[in-house]
């Protein structure tokens, strides 16, 4: 069976996350659907990163398997146009080697985070960027960040929900950027545990205040509890913005 390879952009506030729901929209469930109209079969798009509600992507990738071959411009453009009006978009799609997995063929997964540091509310962007009506210090938060950088324990920084085998990641890149009134955290790792990036802007947000400085943010992370974590950040200012595979897949 032909396997495609897509990239996808998608607005995640209308949706529950990206994995299927019973009860609600879904990236994942929009994008079957779109399959089904377009081919009548029925598939099952496997991505390779479950965003949560309200989370935002760039440059998702997902794969899918389908019983004959379609040219990719035909698979892109008639998947589109089934997911009209959903704030869903693919912008690209290739066949793909039969052994690539968009979630276990993955080497390094990408995101950044959306901070609005300023007295007056977003109007066009409210729903993505976490709006925080305070002064922060983006070159300590930054500083801080460096902490976290290597291979520790993130049980700090987990959901209690996370389903992850073990709570130990490698966390390759946390850059604090101050572009005007807007804070930005671009973060790298292969993988991340659940809401893991979210817990890390939070108490990095508490470095910004002056609340905590770089010790207070190791001394959080060492305690591999979960309530020495700061408040998790808002989901509307992630965004999933790469995602990057092995040369040859």
């Amino acid at each position: 069976m032909p396997r495609y390879r897509i990239t996808i952009e998608y607005d995640g506030t209308s949706f529950l996350g990206w994995q299927r729901q019973a009860d609600g929209a879904s990236v994942q469930g929009a994008l079957e659907e779109a399959v089904r109209r377009f081919t009548g079969e029925t598939v099952t798009v496997h991505g390779a990163g479950r965003t949560d509600s309200g989370v935002h992507a760039l440059g998702q990738v997902a794969h899918f398997d389908l019983p004959k071959e379609w040219e990719p411009f035909r698979v892109r453009e008639a998947i589109n146009y089934h997911l009209r009006p959903a704030t869903v978009a693919v912008l690209e799609c290739a066949r793909a080697p039969d052994d690539f997995d968009a979630r276990r063929s993955a080497v390094a997964r990408h995101y950044r985070y959306r901070i609005l540091s300023r007295r007056a509310p977003p109007t066009l962007e409210r729903d993505h960027v976490w709006w925080l009506p305070i002064e922060l210090d983006a070159d300590a938060m930054h500083a801080a960040a460096q902490v976290l950088i290597g291979h520790h324990d993130f049980t700090t920084f987990r959901a209690s929900q996370c389903q992850a085998k073990s709570p130990v990641k490698t966390l390759d890149r946390l850059q604090v950027s101050r572009y005007g009134e807007e804070i930005v955290i671009d973060v790298s790792a292969r993988s991340f545990l659940h809401n893991q990036v979210r817990s890390m802007v939070g108490s990095l947000r508490l470095v910004g205040e002056g609340k905590w400085n770089a010790r207070d943010l190791k001394a959080a992370l060492d305690a591999c509890d979960r309530a020495a974590c700061g408040p998790v950040a808002a989901a509307r200012g992630l965004y999933l913005t790469r995602v990057d595979y092995p040369s040859w897949l």
